[in-house]
C-alpha cells in the first residue's frame, strides 16, 4: 500500500468511488452499487396455519 501525502484534499459524496488514474489525478466515478439510503425493513409475517396430518386411506 502507498503512504497518504495529504488529507481531506475533497469533499467525498456517498455513493461515489474515489481513484488515482494514470497520469495522477483524482478522479470520481458513480459507484455501481451502494451508497443509497438503506430501506426499512419489512414488518414480520403471521405464521402460517399448521395444517392437521392428511388421513390415511383405508382398504
Amino acid at each position: 500500500m502507498g503512504k497518504i501525502v495529504v488529507k481531506k484534499v475533497i469533499t467525498r459524496k456517498p455513493g461515489h468511488l474515489y481513484y488515482v488514474d494514470g497520469v495522477g489525478n483524482v478522479c470520481e466515478a458513480v459507484m455501481a452499487r451502494g451508497g443509497g439510503k438503506r430501506k426499512k425493513k419489512a414488518a414480520k409475517k403471521k405464521p402460517a396455519a399448521k395444517r392437521k396430518p392428511a388421513k390415511k386411506k383405508r382398504k
